[in-house]
């Protein structure tokens, strides 16, 4: 059984995606998306994330609406999610935070920066985070 926590990425640049998963794979199990509407069907599947990393400006469904959509989730509202934005507008954090997003962090971002966010996210959960 493999009891590494598991990683949600949701961004529409491939680059992102493949800096997190490479850089979490030995550490998460980490899955990816480039779309908000297939991460929202896996996780229907009955596929549940310990955290989200979800890019904040995607086409179709913006990062904003994804959190909403988990917030008013019964089955959802509880997974922490990290916002990811090319954009550092203090108005932007504000409402994405309020929005119910647990972190935001700026790109281009150091891996070792999210991680370290991740772990502290982890630990309030009470999820014990593998070094």
């Amino acid at each position: 059984m493999n009891n590494k926590l598991r990683i949600l990425a949701i961004d529409d640049e491939p680059s992102v995606l493949l800096i997190i998963q490479h850089y979490f794979k030995d550490k998460f199990l980490v899955q990816v998306f480039n779309k908000p509407a297939d991460a929202i069907s896996w996780m229907q599947e009955g596929n549940i994330p310990d955290v989200i990393i979800c890019d904040l400006n995607m086409p179709e469904i913006s990062g904003e609406e994804f959190v909403v959509f988990l917030r008013s989730s019964g089955f959802f509202s509880s997974i922490p999610v990290i916002m990811l934005s090319a954009t550092e507008s203090s108005e932007k954090k504000i409402l994405i935070l309020n929005a119910g997003a647990d972190d935001f962090m700026v790109k281009p971002f150091n891996p070792k920066e999210l991680e370290a966010r991740i772990n502290s996210i982890l630990r309030r959960m009470g999820k014990l985070v593998l070094r």
